[in-house]
């Protein structure tokens, strides 16, 4: 297997799970149609991004969110990438969390958000995860017949030992639901996923939910591609649109034998621990 088309859902989200649930159903079909094998959905697709509706839209492990992403993967028998949710477990605490579902609907993989995002730029943007909301402390890599992929969501993937920790886990791609916006979008989005993926010789995807100016949190959109050599493959702008990318799978180990930064690694010097594993 050389090549692999990957499906990027750029939604809307709007103040209703039902319709958001409905729509996201409708996009994946319609990146199936196109070829997809492998989709990802944007940062909290089924809830408006603000702290007011996490605790309304929040839902266990099982609930109404989750089946539907089971179903539509099993529909469409691909491997979903559920962007995240409101989660809520037994003791109430609220999580941002990623559901991954293989071809046949099952659940494979897990991911809570481990980083809040609690900024203050000064004339910019303001938000803070932590008043309503708890991080995860699980380091996320999955299997799938494409090879191994990395979860992240967001915030997450500003802290490079963790994208590091994931490439050193084996993963070739590294997924990442994500919703900047119009401070740190512009400045940082593609910066920060050509580097990781250059740094790490991986594919980053970065999926976003489509621009609404009318919305409280403005999303920057701009969902991309970048290959292990750090170039943008394709992107979207802030619209609400689908992008289907057919990838190189043998694009990875050919940039990693010509430039073998993880073969130079210095751990006789340095190296990274994980606690939680």
């Amino acid at each position: 297997m050389e090549k692999l088309k990957i499906g990027l859902i750029q939604m809307r989200v709007i103040n209703s799970k039902e319709k958001n649930l409905q729509k996201a159903g409708e996009m994946i079909g319609k990146a199936r149609q196109l070829g997809a094998e492998v989709v990802v959905l944007p940062e909290m697709f089924n809830c408006p991004y603000d702290n007011k509706y996490f605790p309304l839209y929040a839902e266990k492990e099982g609930g109404v969110s989750w089946q539907a992403m089971s179903r539509i993967a099993r529909t469409n028998k691909i491997y979903l990438v559920g962007g995240s949710i409101p989660e809520i477990d037994e003791e109430n605490r609220i999580y941002n969390t990623s559901f991954v579902f293989d071809s046949q609907g099952e659940q494979v993989a897990k991911h809570r958000k481990m980083h809040l995002f609690d900024i203050d730029v000064k004339g910019g943007q303001y938000f803070k995860e932590s008043d309503t909301l708890t991080a995860g402390n699980r380091v996320t890599v999955f299997d799938t017949p494409y090879g191994k992929f990395g979860l992240v969501i967001c915030y997450d993937f500003r802290f490079p030992e963790l994208s590091r920790i994931l490439a050193l886990r084996g993963a070739k791609f590294i997924c990442v639901p994500g919703a900047f916006n119009m401070t740190t979008g512009p400045a940082h989005w593609e910066l920060l996923f050509r580097t990781r993926a250059l740094d790490n010789q991986v594919y980053t995807i970065g999926v976003a939910p489509a621009r609404d100016e009318s919305a409280s949190y403005v999303s920057y959109g701009n969902s991309l591609i970048v290959d292990p050599w750090g170039k943008v493959l394709n992107r979207l702008t802030g619209e609400e649109e689908i992008l289907v990318e057919e990838i190189d799978l043998t694009r990875i180990e050919t940039v990693r034998e010509e430039l073998p930064l993880l073969k130079h690694l210095r751990n006789d010097v340095y190296c990274l621990t994980e606690v939680n594993k």
